[in-house]
């Protein structure tokens, strides 16, 4: 499953999702995780009108399961979520090494309800594409 953060280091996740210049992508599975790319997004993001600017930031962390944010606009995150994207709201403290860890542990055993949430999600996507087949 693909899961993205927005950071500014690649290490904090310090950033609020209308105003991210770097979400960074990750996959991760019970085997482990590795990095998939920077998604980068240019501009004055700190304008009024950016809302124009947010739109192509949804439409980029579409693919993935999870996203990670320092903070995120309630129309954003509204959308998101109906599309399927868990979103999460870290503290001041987690480091994007220490989540894509414990992650792939949670993959490995028991999920937290948010996690167990956005797996089943994920598996019942995978059933179903495999039933298409």
């Amino acid at each position: 499953m693909k899961v993205a953060f927005t950071t500014s280091d690649g290490t904090h996740i310090n950033t609020h999702f209308g105003l991210a210049k770097e979400i960074d992508v990750y996959e991760v599975s019970k085997d482990g995780f590795n990095f998939v790319e920077t998604l980068t997004f240019e501009g004055d993001l700190e304008e009024a009108a950016h809302e124009d600017k947010i739109t192509p930031k949804m439409e980029a962390v579409l693919d993935c399961k999870i996203v990670y944010v320092q903070a995120i606009g309630k129309p954003a995150g509204n959308k998101l979520m109906k599309k399927g994207v868990t979103l999460v709201r870290a503290q001041e403290y987690d480091r994007v090494p220490d989540i894509l860890h414990m992650l792939v542990q949670s993959l490995n055993g028991s999920a937290p309800p948010m996690l167990r949430k956005a797996l089943l999600q994920e598996n019942n996507n995978l059933a179903h594409s495999q039933d298409e087949e």
